[in-house]
């Protein structure tokens, strides 16, 4: 099998020293051993790193029995989730199918995402449109009372219960949630979902391999098991490489975006040339920013989308203040493109890239962009997968969760808690009336009067 993953680091070695670069992946092998070895920070939420190897031919033909039963009564599917619950399934379903199957195809249900937003306007949108819809639901939550996805579940469950009944409903809804506990889990009980598990040892961001994200890809009808394989290759490789292999994808990339922190490039732009991609940045940004940023440190992640993000930040990014780095994100073939043909009047004066295709000129755009951004001060380097498949992009997903789990180890923090994100629904909840937070909200109220 083919290396899945290749990284160019050309474009910051003019910024860096050979020897500064030598300490800092002696560094990233450190805290590689410490994930290898699981004594760090953390190591009870472990799980995600065997899902690739640990999944059985049974739970995919389960995840796909189920996917398969939404699809033959469903034309739409509201996949309900916050944060990880939903967002690592969206990259891969925006990355590996075609964004115009709704207008063309109506072999599969149209997924809708909602609970990651607090919206009326979303809210009162989505319920218009699912009046006249053949409808189901995937409703993702550990605990079931995140507030973003109780209240679209509730509602959207109202919808169902309206339209088809008790019964019908409770066949048209299907659950992802904790093993044993949580209102969800009681609901599920009580009214018979189907329903699947949160592996208690894998927390939100790192979940998109467990059902969490592998029912809403089946359902989207993109191959589970050759994500799944080809995570499973990246797994292999880490667990049983020589972590002093220059090849050693993992340790370049940690140690070049430290080594490159500590410089005093503050924030990191996850940068593709392909739409596609772009929810998979977002999904990038919540897996390390949630993981680094923490007692004043981390790298700040933020995504943009080229070429449309170069006529909006590109005169920054080119000229402004120099606290960035960038990470490219390549596909090397694409199995669809288009020829620019001659035109006879040539008004436009684009003659002279007849024969060429769409696909070539992007390319040929991404390698500019990164050499003005080098010579700009922006030191840049370049991820490539080979092709958008489902293999491809099952191994770039393990390899950031990886990547993101040494670089948070080497960084000196915890990769697997989040206290911070608790902090702002303490005043949520505060403001909102919800019992037990009287203190905080007679506190917070007489601020908000000031």
């Amino acid at each position: 099998m083919k290396n899945k993953i290749s990284i160019d680091i050309d474009n910051m070695l003019s910024f860096v020293t050979k020897q500064d670069f030598d300490a800092y992946v002696s560094k990233a092998v450190v805290a590689c051993n410490i994930l290898k070895e699981e004594n760090g920070a953390g190591s009870d939420f472990l799980g995600w790193k065997t899902l690739p190897s640990s999944i059985t031919m049974e739970e995919i033909k389960n995840i796909k029995r189920c996917a398969a039963k939404l699809t033959e009564k469903c034309e739409v599917v509201v996949v309900v989730g916050v944060g990880g619950s939903y967002i690592g399934a969206k990259a891969i379903v925006e990355a590996l199918t075609n964004r115009f199957a709704a207008n063309i195809s109506e072999k599969r249900p149209t997924i809708v995402w909602a609970g990651n937003n607090l919206s009326g306007d979303f809210a009162f949108e989505l319920k218009e449109m699912l009046q006249t819809k053949e409808i189901g639901m995937i409703v993702i939550s550990k605990s079931g009372t995140t507030l973003e996805s109780a209240l679209a579940f509730r509602f959207v469950k109202k919808i169902i219960e309206d339209k088809y009944g008790r019964t019908d409903a409770a066949s048209r809804i299907v659950a992802i949630t904790d093993k044993t506990q949580g209102s969800l889990r009681q609901v599920t009980q009580t009214e018979g979902y189907t329903s699947f598990v949160i592996p208690e040892n894998v927390g939100g961001r790192f979940s998109v391999l467990t059902p969490v994200g592998l029912l809403p890809i089946a359902l989207a009808g993109i191959d589970i098991e050759a994500l799944m394989e080809g995570a499973y290759y990246i797994e292999d490789k880490f667990t049983s490489d020589d972590l002093n292999s220059t090849n050693n994808s993992v340790l370049t990339y940690v140690a070049v975006r430290n080594l490159l922190y500590n410089q005093g490039k503050k924030v990191e732009l996850f940068a593709s040339f392909e739409p596609k991609l772009f929810a998979l940045g977002e999904w990038w940004k919540q897996l390390f920013g949630e993981s680094e940023g923490k007692g004043s440190r981390g790298i700040f992640p933020t995504c943009v989308m080229y070429s449309s993000d170069l006529h909006s930040i590109g005169q920054y990014v080119q000229d402004g203040e120099r606290f960035l780095m960038e990470t490219f994100i390549e596909v090397d073939k694409y199995d669809n493109d288009v020829v620019i043909r001659k035109d006879k009047d040539d008004l436009d004066g684009l003659n002279f890239l007849a024969g060429k295709t769409v696909g070539e000129i992007n390319k040929l755009a991404q390698k500019g962009v990164a050499v003005a951004h080098t010579d700009g001060g922006v030191p840049n380097i370049t991820i490539s997968i080979p092709k958008l498949d489902a293999e491809n992009i099952g191994a770039l997903i393990y390899f950031f969760e990886v990547s993101c789990a040494v670089s948070a180890y080497m960084l000196g923090v915890n990769p697997f808690d989040q206290d911070g994100v608790e902090e702002y629904k303490k005043n949520i909840f505060a403001l909102i009336d919800r019992p037990g937070y009287e203190e905080i909200a007679e506190k917070l109220k007489l601020r908000l009067k000031r």
